[in-house]
């Protein structure tokens, strides 16, 4: 028995968009994590009116606000790469499954 038997006649789909997105998700990623740590590294240098304390408060708010653009990012890239593999899959060959037997087929209780 064969594993994985081709379908007789099928012809492959061409890769289109789904490829290109994914060639594209490692620059996506790089620049959704360096550019908020880029910003989150200047916001020390341009949040300087007030108290300390108060100084303070604003950059670890502005810090906790990309880290929350850096995990959507990653997230987004993620899902978004599980679906251009999917995608990608699905334009793969096409399979035929192998038969069962069945007892019953032609006369089924009732």
């Amino acid at each position: 028995m064969s594993w994985l038997n081709k379908l007789p006649g099928y012809q492959r789909t061409p890769y289109g968009f789904e490829w290109r997105l994914f060639k594209r998700l490692p620059q996506v990623l790089l620049a959704g994590t360096v550019l908020p740590a880029l910003a989150a590294w200047l916001a020390r240098f341009v949040l300087t009116e007030g108290k300390a304390s108060e100084i303070e408060r604003r950059v670890q708010a502005f810090d906790f606000l990309m880290v929350g653009i850096v995990a959507f990012v990653w997230t987004a890239v993620l899902t978004i790469g599980i679906g251009c593999i999917i995608v990608w899959l699905m334009k793969g060959p096409a399979y035929v499954a192998d038969g069962y037997e069945v007892s019953h087929s032609d006369k089924p209780k009732l």
